[in-house]
């Protein structure tokens, strides 16, 4: 049964095509996978197909001085969990020129062995989209994992996600912050800093989202991470800010962001949250 509006659930992001950003993606689907029970080795082999699915748009989809988006939808279903992969660039062209990555075809041969089903659809100057489906319990297979190539951003990226149900958020939202963060000369200290605030704040956002569904977008940049959730009704942002207070004890956990402030816009309200880089 097709999931509706009303009732989809699961994850959406949309963040810049380039290699560095295939982590994020990986961190944070693992992050759903592991919530919906999925085991080792099923999670092992989402990160393979994903990568592979998402390398073929940053390889394959834009040309080199006009970077296009990548985008990523996953939907747990009773069985698993069905990923779709997309970009909106010059379609299918699958090549296999000599000392460039592993052409299309050899990635969709490594898609269709690890996936219960897998469908691509597009064509020439349509972009492609990638379809795919993993079960919770991996078929009794070798499972294998690419590792990605992490590459210093120089530039601000910013990562869209749209999750639902609200407890779906957490382990995506540490998963993909903590990776991001992870990329900038930053402490072990900080990095569980940042696990500890996406906890908080996962635990607290669905209060500002009425149809439980929470968007947030992540700005990585030269300074750091910034996190920003909205928007929100009105009242959201503020209540998320403290929803972070720890009475028992007179904290809050906002002590552990670099920054944090309330920021408003005919959208709504958002908490803004900055996680910075060390000094060079």
């Amino acid at each position: 049964m097709n999931a509706t509006n009303e009732d989809r659930s699961g994850l959406e992001m949309s963040l810049p095509a380039n290699a560095e950003n295939v982590a994020v993606v990986r961190h944070a689907l693992a992050g759903l996978a592991e919530s919906i029970g999925m085991d080792e080795p099923g999670i092992a082999d989402l990160k393979t197909v994903v990568t592979e699915a998402c390398m073929n748009v940053v390889v394959h989809a834009y040309p080199d001085d006009q970077p296009g988006p990548l985008e990523v939808d996953a939907v747990p279903e009773h069985d698993g969990l069905t990923v779709a992969v997309r970009d909106h660039g010059m379609g299918i062209r699958p090549r296999a020129d000599e000392g460039e990555r592993p052409s299309l075809r050899l990635g969709l041969t490594l898609i269709a062995a690890l996936s219960s089903s897998f469908e691509i659809k597009g064509g020439v100057d349509r972009g492609t989209e990638i379809r795919m489906h993993l079960p919770l319990q991996a078929r009794d297979h070798a499972s294998a994992e690419l590792e990605s190539t992490a590459i210093p951003g120089g530039l601000s990226e910013t990562t869209d996600l749209r999750v639902g149900p609200p407890q779906l958020l957490a382990p995506i939202l540490s998963r993909a912050l903590t990776s991001l963060a992870a990329r900038h000369d930053v402490t072990v200290d900080r990095i569980s800093d940042a696990m500890l605030l996406s906890d908080a704040i996962s635990a607290g956002a669905p209060q500002g989202f009425p149809d439980g569904q929470v968007s947030l977008s992540i700005l990585d940049g030269p300074q750091g991470v910034e996190l920003r959730v909205g928007p929100m009704e009105t009242g959201g942002g503020e209540g998320l800010r403290q929803s972070l207070d720890l009475p028992a004890v007179g904290g809050s956990l906002a002590a552990l962001a670099d920054e944090m402030r309330v920021e408003s816009d005919e959208e709504g309200e958002y908490l803004v949250v900055g996680i910075a880089a060390l000094a060079g």
